[in-house]
C-alpha cells in the first residue's frame, strides 16, 4: 500500500478562457498542482487568493471536487485572474492576454504554521513569492516550478531550496538542455524534473537520470496543464519514495492523458461577461510573449 503523503499549492490562480470556443476552465501552476496531486491520491490543499466573483466561484467549485481542500483558500475584492487563448495558423497555443486580478499575496504567519503540516508545499515562478522560500524551505519540503526560466543564476539563487526543481525545456536544443539539467543539480536541488513536450522527460538525483519518452500515440487536443500534471504526478510518487522509472511512466500518461481534452482539469464555462466586456474593449488581442509553460 502506497504511503500517505501531503502537498500544499501555494500561490497563483487563473481561468484559462478559450476565446474561440466561449468557455473557462481553472488552472495556473499551482492550483493545477494541488488538484493533480490530489488524482494522485495525495491530501491535497490549495493556499491562494481569488475574487468574489463568478470565476472565483468556479476555481473553488472545481477543487472542491477534486477533493481539494480550500479552507486556505481567500476570497479578496476584486477581479479573479484570467488569461485569454487564442490558436495561431498552425493550431497551435497563443496567450493572447492576462490580468493577474487579486491572486498575489502574501501568505501569513498562520498560513506558514498550517504549511508545516504538509510534506511538501508547491510554489511556481508565477506565484511572486520567491522571497518566502527561504522560509517555506525551512518548515517543509519546497516543489518548485521555474517555467522556462533557465537563467543560471535564477536556478542556482532558487534551486538550494529545492526538494523538487521542475524546469520547462521544450524549446531548448540538446545542449541548453543539458546546460539546465547540470545547472539545477549544482544548485542543490535534491531532485531536478525536465519536460521537453514530445521529447519526453529527464529526472535527475544525485548523479543519476531517468529518461521517459512522451506518449505521442495520441494526438493532443491542448496541451494546457499538461506539465503540472506530470510534475504533481512525479512529487507525488518521489514523497512515496516510489521507483523513479515507474513514477516517470506514470507521469508520462497522465500528462498524455491532460492532452485530450480542453483545459487542465475541471469543467468549461461560458467566459464571464465581465472579462470578455473588458478584453474586446480595450484592445485588438495579438499573441503575446511570454516565459511561461503551464
Amino acid at each position: 500500500m502506497s504511503r500517505a503523503v501531503s502537498i500544499a499549492g501555494l500561490g497563483d490562480n487563473v481561468v484559462d478562457c478559450y476565446m474561440a470556443a466561449g468557455i473557462m476552465f481553472p488552472g495556473g501552476n499551482t492550483l493545477n498542482v494541488a488538484a493533480f496531486s490530489a488524482r494522485a491520491g495525495a491530501r491535497a490543499a490549495y493556499f491562494g487568493q481569488v475574487a468574489d466573483d463568478r470565476a472565483g466561484d468556479h476555481i473553488a467549485r472545481s477543487l472542491a471536487n477534486e477533493g481539494v481542500d480550500t479552507s486556505w483558500l481567500r476570497r479578496a475584492h476584486g477581479r479573479t485572474a484570467h488569461c485569454m487563448i487564442g490558436h495561431d495558423a498552425q493550431g497551435d497555443r497563443v496567450f493572447l492576454s492576462f490580468d493577474l486580478g487579486v491572486s498575489r499575496f502574501e501568505p501569513t504567519v498562520a498560513d506558514l504554521e498550517a504549511l508545516r503540516g504538509f510534506d511538501a508545499v508547491h510554489v511556481g515562478s508565477t506565484s511572486g513569492l520567491d522571497s518566502h522560500l527561504d522560509t517555506l524551505s525551512s518548515i517543509t519540503r519546497v516543489s518548485y516550478d521555474f517555467a522556462t526560466h533557465s537563467e543560471a543564476e535564477h536556478v542556482a539563487r532558487i534551486g538550494r531550496n529545492c526538494f523538487l526543481a521542475v524546469h520547462s525545456g521544450a524549446d531548448l536544443d540538446d545542449e541548453a538542455f543539458a546546460d539546465l539539467l547540470a545547472c539545477s543539480a549544482a544548485s542543490g536541488a535534491q531532485w531536478s524534473l525536465a519536460t521537453r513536450g514530445t521529447k519526453g522527460a529527464v529526472l535527475s538525483h544525485q548523479g543519476q537520470r531517468w529518461v521517459v519518452a512522451a506518449r505521442t500515440d495520441l494526438p493532443a487536443l491542448d496541451t494546457l496543464g499538461a506539465g503540472d500534471s506530470f510534475a504533481a504526478t512525479v512529487l507525488v510518487g518521489l514523497l512515496r519514495g516510489e521507483d523513479p522509472p515507474s513514477v516517470l511512466a506514470i507521469a508520462a500518461d497522465v500528462a498524455a492523458d491532460t492532452c485530450q481534452r480542453l483545459g487542465a482539469f475541471g469543467d468549461g464555462i461560458p467566459i464571464d461577461s465581465t472579462i470578455l466586456a473588458e478584453c474586446t474593449a480595450s484592445r485588438v488581442l495579438e499573441p503575446i510573449i511570454t516565459k511561461e509553460h503551464r
